[in-house]
């Protein structure tokens, strides 16, 4: 897999506030945007997985961690590929 490195700057105070060192905040950024982005269905969970470092099994655990369903249908939609509206 290809990889390119992006990077940022944080005010140092942000380590300390979340007891966090810099390899556990890029840790948990990765997962985070990864989260968020499949929660905006921007991306796969596979894709998703991907980007957080993790295999699929793990992300999906991680989802649950952050409320967010690993279905990306709306209930309206279920409903309708069941055939039922």
């Amino acid at each position: 897999m290809e990889t390119r490195t992006v990077s940022f700057e944080l005010p140092v105070g942000v380590f300390s506030a979340l007891r966090k060192t810099p390899e556990e905040l890029q840790k948990d950024i990765r997962i985070i945007a990864a989260v968020k982005w499949y929660e905006m269905g921007q991306i796969s969970q596979e894709k998703a997985a991907e980007i957080a470092g993790l295999c699929r099994e793990d992300f999906l655990m991680e989802l649950s961690k952050f409320n967010v369903s690993p279905f990306q249908y709306t209930a309206n939609e279920l409903l309708e590929e069941a055939g039922y509206e």
